[in-house]
């Protein structure tokens, strides 16, 4: 059997740093996870090829070597995931779908022309899937259930079937599941509230591997809650800190976490001794009001700022997440996020319109209470809010645009880096970065068009000094997170440009609703 696993494309989007990314040669941030796990699942006497868009295009001559095509999708592929698809249909081949949109949504991926469905976690459906082969079946669903496996029987991934050259960073994972109950989180959903983690070892074995195979550089642990289960956590760690010092610390780590590390010294510290170097922090919004609504009650348990202040004094850079368009949210939301950024220093603050996404609680409610809004669009930081909320919508989106655009303004992006490495905790640096011509390339074009071309120059330039003047320590990463800047001075336009196209629809379209209801009820008198 030879198997062409597909991963689509992704579009524009916050992370996709395409101008970034070019500066260092590289075309993704990281691979498609789920397809190389997939891969090592599957029988061990097939073959397979890995078919990332993303990297580059599918050729005819893979199309032509596959006997069966497996696309494995997240809501915001689900454009070209169904063109994926039509291509393979239109050559006569099988196609197999699965992942986190096919999961949540399998009657919209049904309707793409797939004949099998593979949902929930493969370790469980996708032995259901080949016993269907081998039995002869053109077609199923294969679905857990509810049951969730036990991750410790997960096999290495097939690192060897990725271009690793692309990619900025590798990709592991040690849990699935979250602790917690956000309500327009679809973690839980797919993944459930009990975090199951495997074992050191087995992790150990994967990241032997990727060294093995002479990778050196990033990984980022996909763990949507790296800490949901702290005791496991701790032993990785504990066993992990060894394995890190006998390589000469290889890779530099990064994760997501849930705010509640701030309250657990020993853990920061383990991670830090790692050579975890940041970590990403679902903190939403500083209203309180919303995060009871919400259900995130973990981040009203103590003070918002100080949990990132000490989570970034401990060494832990601070990405984040933030939403805005919550139930019940009074006006100046925008202002309000904007404010707790540049207090607590996050250079990089993800930022979106809240989404109701397919079968969460959020979800579930608004579509009892009739709000939900049909939406064909893949869900990002360019999509409109997708259900009515409980203020006006063109309130929220214009609140969302000028707080996007502030955040992301030069001047004020490159005083936020520096305020959050000057405070950033001491954090010994245990892995270098070879002066590559690749490294000098990107470092002269960024200085070019930061320290010339923009308006932003003298900012650029007097924080520089600084920091190898204060900081020298933080160097490196300071200026990493400085080309940051060529992705989001483009993307807060593309933001601002596609939800004012979407907004003026909106708005068009009430006022077309509007003047029919009037001319009905005219009619009627």
């Amino acid at each position: 059997m030879h198997v062409l696993l597909i991963s689509p494309l992704f579009p524009k989007s916050f992370w996709s740093l395409e101008k970034t990314l070019a500066l260092i040669d590289k075309k993704v941030l990281i691979p498609p996870l789920g397809l190389i796990t997939v891969a090592a699942i599957l029988p061990q006497e097939w073959e397979y090829q890995l078919a990332d868009c993303n990297v580059s295009e599918i050729t005819e001559e893979q199309w032509d070597w596959a006997d069966l095509v497996i696309v494995s999708a997240m809501i915001v592929q689900k454009t070209d995931f169904a063109h994926r698809i039509q291509e393979a249909k239109k050559r006569g081949k099988k196609v197999a779908v699965g992942g986190p949109y096919p999961s949540t949504s399998p009657e919209e991926a049904k309707a793409t022309g797939a004949d099998y469905l593979i949902l929930d976690e493969g370790e469980i459906t996708l032995p259901m899937f080949v016993e269907a082969l081998e039995r002869g079946e053109t077609s199923g669903v294969f679905t857990a259930n509810g049951e969730k496996p036990d991750v410790t029987i997960t096999p290495i991934p097939r690192f060897e079937l990725l271009e690793i050259g692309a990619y900025d960073s590798q990709a592991i994972q040690f849990s699935r599941g979250c602790p917690f109950q956000c309500e327009f989180c679809d973690i839980i959903v797919l993944y459930g509230r009990k975090p199951r983690t495997k074992s050191p070892a087995q992790l150990l074995k994967e990241l032997d591997y990727l060294f093995e195979l002479g990778y050196r550089g990033n990984i980022f642990f996909v763990d949507d809650n790296f800490i949901g289960n702290k005791r496991n956590v701790k032993l990785l760690l504990k066993e992990l800190k060894p394995w890190m010092e006998e390589r000469g610390y290889p890779f530099r780590l990064t994760t997501e976490a849930s705010v509640d590390l701030a309250q657990d010294q020993e853990l920061m510290d383990l991670m830090t001794a790692c050579n975890f170097t940041a970590v990403f922090l679902g903190l939403e919004t500083p209203d309180e009001e919303s995060l009871s609504l919400t259900k995130k009650y973990q981040n009203t348990r103590d003070s918002l700022t100080e949990s990132v202040d000490k989570i970034i004094r401990s060494g832990l850079r601070v990405m984040s997440g933030f939403i805005i368009g919550f139930d019940g949210e009074k006006p100046g939301a925008g202002d309000r996020i904007v404010r707790f950024v540049e207090e607590s220093t996050i250079p990089i603050a993800m930022f979106s319109m809240l989404q109701a996404l397919p079968n969460t609680g959020l979800w579930h409610r608004l579509e009892k209470e009739g709000r939900l809004i049909d939406s064909k669009a893949g869900i990002n930081q360019t999509t409109l809010i997708n259900f009515i909320p409980t203020r006006p919508v063109e309130d929220i989106a214009r609140e969302y645009i000028d707080a996007f655009w502030q955040l992301y303004e030069p001047d004020v992006f490159l005083d936020r880096t520096y305020r959050h490495f000057l405070k950033l905790g001491n954090h010994k640096k245990r892995s270098k970065t070879k002066l590559t011509w690749v490294n000098l390339r990107a470092m002269a074009i960024m200085f070019w068009q930061q320290g010339f071309v923009r308006e932003s120059r003298w900012k650029f330039w007097t924080n520089l000094f600084k920091i190898i003047w204060h900081r020298p320590d933080v160097f490196e990463g300071y200026l990493t997170v400085c080309a940051y800047m060529e992705h989001f001075t483009e993307y807060r336009q593309i933001v601002k440009d596609q939800i004012e196209s979407q907004l003026a629809e909106f708005l068009a379209a009430k006022e077309a609703a509007e003047l029919e209801e009037k001319a009905l009820e005219k009619s009627a008198a």
